[in-house]
């Protein structure tokens, strides 16, 4: 079993930190990918904030078992993934996804996967709130396509 870092977390995290920490801890591999999510604003640049919920226990095991598919399908040596619920304004880190292989391409392939993953099916909900109100974001047709590559 590979080392797997799974966080879900109200507060903020340091992505260069993150990816520092991340780094270190891998040893000695030939490849760290990592990505971080931020919120976007809306195309009128009226939001004021997103707030993401879940279910806590049942995000955690969700997140674990589809890193774990993620290290049984390609050779990667370790998996980060942080995730961020509650309020948060635009331009702040969502969610950051990190692994680490001896080869670029299984270190990229994971990290893609899991990315589309929690795009897609992790068990999380998002509202957005605008001077227009709150509205729940909806999955898009191109966010469940990239998940028929996989």
């Amino acid at each position: 079993m590979i080392p797997l870092d799974i966080r879900v977390q109200a507060k903020p995290f340091d992505y260069g930190q993150e990816c520092g920490r991340f780094a270190q801890q891998t040893g000695r591999v030939g490849a760290v990918v990592t990505f971080c999510g931020i919120v976007r604003d809306t195309d009128t640049g009226a939001l004021e904030r997103m707030e993401i919920e879940h279910y806590p226990g049942m995000t955690e095991r969700a997140l674990t078992q589809i890193a774990e598919h993620a290290a049984a399908r390609w050779d990667i040596k370790a998996c980060t993934i942080i995730h961020r619920h509650g309020p948060m304004g635009p331009g702040e880190a969502i969610m950051m996804v990190a692994t680490a292989s001896p080869h670029r391409a299984d270190a990229f392939a994971a990290a893609d996967f899991l990315m589309d993953y929690l795009k897609s099916r992790a068990p999380f909900w998002k509202k957005e709130i605008t001077n227009q109100g709150a509205t729940w974001v909806e999955a898009k047709d191109s966010d469940e396509a990239a998940l028929d590559r996989w």
